[in-house]
């Protein structure tokens, strides 16, 4: 059961990748420690090494107090080193642009008539608890304000919110600055997910094919959906010409997920256990080079869960709804993944994670299911024993250790299409 590589480390691996931090600077500031690609200079200039490349995955803002401060330095690094630096836009990012129209006389109209009648304080928090899954934005943005020493009272907080997507406004600025698919060598990354109706889709109808192809077009309609935003266009039916990007960012309408955007589908089940994409995806992938897919947007867990099939893998990496508090980190290459993580087993204990493993490793576990019991097997821990994870109800996660003996003998198999059994 080899996992690791003599002679490797993560200083190896130049791709460093680091998603959802939503708001809360130690998962950013954790990061960032002992890492040999990606440092905060002075404990805040985000700086990417020499011959390395920093990936953020998406969704910057809602869960915690710093969001602002957590835009502005991604922003200020991109700015600074553009060829080093890539930002993904995440749903929790691009949905704030619904803000400016909807506190401004054009709520959403299952926006209870109350609320439409009540002072905007009012209807922004309903908005965030009820269509933005950000209960407690709200309150952290004041927080965020309070620290400059400045009163702040309940609409300097909306007014805040509004000059966030303003012109020159952080979150508008960071949007300008993201792009929604990348691709580095055989590996692709998005925010949530790709599936049968989004790779080679793009809104406007129009199919394109070959990854490459699709990744260009793909990024160029988002930027179009940008200036139409900032240009305040709209069609002849006064329908924001903007809205096509809104609409792709969200759930489908009845649904929890969206298979037809890589922003807001899931490459898990209705669990959040997460799945390898169908084999004829993968296949077609592979016929453009790619071999591995990275996203964040689902929780799965404390630790990145790597999921394989022959010369195949994803990488799901989102840092929110763990139990630490600190973010994983994972360092890539073509050859090979390095993944570091801190994990709070069921029963308490704090362990490390960390592993080395090279793309189309047989002989390693990781990546794996018990066919008996459904449990992922994630990695080792430093402990000695593996760590085996599974998602359950209630948006609940087991994370328990087992002995090395414990995996002799049992049968493993790939985490099959899981994404595709919400449909």
């Amino acid at each position: 059961m080899a996992n690791t590589h003599p002679g490797t480390s993560s200083s190896d691996h130049p791709i460093a990748y680091l998603s959802d931090v939503e708001g809360i600077w130690e998962k950013l500031d954790s990061f960032c420690q002992d890492n040999p690609h990606v440092h905060l200079e002075a404990g805040e200039r985000l700086v990417v090494r020499p011959g390395a490349t920093f990936i953020y995955g998406g969704d910057a803002v809602d869960r915690g107090p710093d969001g602002l401060r957590v835009v502005r330095t991604l922003l200020e690094a991109r700015r600074r080193q553009p060829s080093q630096v890539v930002l993904l836009a995440g749903n929790r990012d691009i949905n704030k642009l619904r803000l400016l129209r909807e506190l401004n006389g054009h709520p959403l109209p299952k926006t209870p008539a109350d609320v439409r009648a009540s002072p905007r304080p009012v209807l922004l928090r309903w908005i965030f608890d009820h269509t933005m899954g950000a209960r407690g934005a709200f309150e952290f943005r004041r927080e965020e304000l309070e620290r400059t020493g400045t009163p702040v009272s309940e609409e300097d907080v909306v007014d805040s919110f509004l000059e966030d997507v303003r012109p020159g406004g952080p979150m508008r600025d960071y949007l300008s600055a993201c792009q929604l698919a990348h691709r580095i060598g055989n590996t692709l990354f998005v925010h949530g997910g790709v599936h049968e109706r989004s790779l080679g889709v793009v809104p406007t109808g129009e199919h394109v094919e070959g990854v490459d192809a699709w990744v260009e077009v793909i990024n160029r309609w988002y930027r179009e959906q940008l200036s139409a935003f900032r240009e305040e266009r709209f069609e002849p039916d006064g329908t924001p010409a903007w809205e096509p990007l809104i609409a792709y960012q969200a759930p489908t309408p009845g649904e929890r997920i969206n298979l037809g955007s890589v922003v807001y589908g899931r490459m898990a089940d209705t669990l959040n256990h997460p799945g390898l994409p169908s084999p004829a995806l993968i296949e077609t992938l592979a016929r453009s080079g790619i071999h591995r897919v990275v996203v964040g947007h689902t929780p799965s867990g404390d630790c990145p869960s790597v999921l394989r099939e022959e010369s195949f893998e994803l990488i799901l990496a989102d840092n929110s709804y763990g139990r630490v508090e600190g973010a994983s980190r994972v360092f890539l290459r073509d050859d090979s993944i390095y993944v570091e993580g801190q994990v709070k087993l069921d029963d308490g204990r704090l362990e490390r994670l960390r592993f080395q493993l090279a793309l189309g490793d047989t002989a390693s576990p990781i990546g794996r299911q018990l066919l008996d019991t459904g449990q992922l097997v994630k990695g080792p821990l430093e402990s000695g024993d593996w760590l085996l994870f599974r998602a359950l109800p209630r948006f609940q996660v087991e994370q328990l250790p087992v002995a090395p003996s414990a995996l002799e003998g049992r049968a493993l198999g790939p985490v099959r299409a899981a994404a595709q059994r919400q449909v």
